[in-house]
């Protein structure tokens, strides 16, 4: 009995181990499979895509064909098999702008079909488009409807309308089209400077032909310099030929920014993609509907980046504003006495950043009203008043030449320079009032890039206005650092540093 009760106890031991065991085995297994806490689902798309996808068109556009129009696809088997399986028409793949050093942005419009005989219409192009208003305007990109001879807009339930096109902005890429219709589903329109790196946001648009394709990503940055006249949003949202003009939406189901650009080496999505912000497209489709175009100011100057060393050579401390490269003859900003090296770092009050703000700050402003300009030159700061012009795309400076009759030149100095004084007719055509003509460089200058022939306006922030005060501004200087001229080549003002050779 006793061995029994005995043998029965380890019996009821080992079961109690093995089923602790078992237990810490399914609470091990148990937590691995649970999400960390804290952790959040994917979001659901389906409601925001039912209550905004209503307002989201597609864009077909026509032209006549012109004869010499040649034909043929330039794509490859892929991508021509996927047109066939889909029972999508082939279209005639054109070149995609060429692009920089660097891959550049690029527009995603669907290209054109095959051509059709001279003087018919045929299918330009396929882009998307939104709804701003129950009445019938839509919004778009400019290269969707650029070159147009039609525009067909179709909605969500197949309803096709011939559009107008109400105008069409290039330098944004927004344009405004209206179709006779009413009581239109329209989109709402959200706040920008709300929209968090981070967070997500879709796309609705019609790649490829393909109509109502939904899309979706985060937003990887904002105010995304590509150079353009508008800073865009990058997402990583999928968007391919034929999303151009579409929308960009938040999870709040509101309008966000216009599909409009892709970064590519091939032409198709590569992760990165483009929006403009609505904010800045609703300012220009509100002037496209009041007026049919943008009227933007300008003050007439020539501008570049300001670097690093430059900053710290002049004074001015931190890489900020924008170096005026050429002031535009009789214009603005000459007549405010703006000067080729000045550095505008502040628009009534507002700072200057980067060189590429600051024509999207003037451009804003009115034309006709006086501006306030902060410029830094020869290491003091100033204000000037310049009364803003409307801008004239196709308005330039003029071209300055020199005078062939040379002065005689200076003798070559520590810094490489040989230098001769300006003609009074040089100083006329070059429109300067001070400076001296590089007649020969070397050793220090020349690794600088300063050449024959160049024009240098100021040595370390002091103006030269002839040889003699050149040699005495020479004189002045430290051998063991490096020195900083303000030169002039043509048009174009830049500073340039000499460093000490060793």
């Amino acid at each position: 009995m006793i061995q029994t009760a005995l043998h029965s106890n380890l019996i009821g031991a080992r079961r109690r181990v093995w089923l602790g065991a078992l237990a810490l085995a399914w609470g091990m297994t148990g937590a691995l499979a649970a999400p960390p806490a804290g952790a959040q689902g994917l979001p659901d798309f389906t409601e925001l895509v039912e209550k905004v996808g209503p307002a989201v068109v597609g864009i077909r556009t026509t032209e006549r064909a012109k004869a010499g129009r040649g034909g043929g696809s330039e794509m490859d088997d892929d991508m021509l098999e996927f047109f066939r399986r889909f029972g999508i028409p082939i279209p005639n793949q054109r070149p995609s702008p060429s692009p920089s050093p660097s891959p550049s942005p690029r527009s995603p419009q669907q290209p054109s079909p095959n051509p059709a005989p001279d003087g018919e219409p045929q299918t330009r192009g396929v882009g998307s488009g939104f709804i701003l208003s129950a009445d019938g305007y839509v919004m778009t990109n400019a290269h969707v409807v650029d070159g147009a001879d039609e525009v067909i807009v179709t909605l969500t339930d197949s309803r096709e309308f011939k559009a107008k096109i109400i105008g069409a902005d290039k330098r944004s890429d927004v344009a405004l089209v209206k179709i006779d219709a009413a009581g239109l589903p329209a989109v709402r329109l959200g706040d920008v400077s709300k929209l968090k790196v981070g967070e997500w946001v879709i796309a609705i648009g019609s790649p490829f032909g393909l109509e109502s394709t939904v899309t979706a990503g985060i937003v990887s940055a904002k105010s995304r310099d590509t150079g353009d006249l508008v800073k865009l949003i990058q997402t990583d949202v999928a968007i391919n030929p034929g999303n151009s003009g579409g929308p960009l939406i938040n999870m709040r189901g509101e309008v966000v920014g216009i599909n409009s650009q892709i970064y590519s080496r091939s032409g198709g999505y590569m992760g990165i993609s483009f929006a403009i912000p609505i904010d800045e497209a609703t300012r220009v489709s509100e002037s496209l509907r009041t007026n049919g175009r943008v009227i933007r100011g300008r003050i007439g100057v020539a501008i570049g980046p300001v670097t690093k060393e430059v900053a710290e050579s002049i004074g001015l401390g931190k890489p900020i504003g924008a170096v005026v490269s050429n002031v535009e003859a009789g214009g603005p900003a000459e007549k405010a006495g703006v000067e080729a090296g000045d550095i505008i770092t502040k628009v009534d009050g507002r700072a200057v950043e980067k060189s590429s703000d600051l024509p999207r700050m003037v451009g804003i402003v009115k034309p006709g009203t006086k501006t306030v300009l902060q410029i830094f030159r020869r290491g003091a700061y100033r204000d000037v008043s310049v009364t803003v012009v409307e801008f004239d795309a196709d308005r330039a400076a003029s071209a300055a030449g020199r005078d062939a009759a040379k002065p005689p030149a200076a003798a070559p100095s520590m810094l490489g320079l040989t230098v001769a004084d300006l003609t009074d007719a040089q100083r006329r055509d070059l429109k300067v009032k001070n400076g001296v003509r590089v007649e020969a460089v070397d050793g220090a200058a020349a690794k600088a890039g300063v050449r024959e022939g160049d024009v240098l306006l100021s040595i370390d922030n002091t103006e030269v206005a002839s040889v003699k005060q050149f040699d005495a501004a020479v004189a002045k200087l430290d051998k063991a650092k490096a020195v900083t001229v303000l030169v002039r080549r043509g048009d174009v003002v830049n500073f340039l540093i000499i460093r000490p050779v060793r």
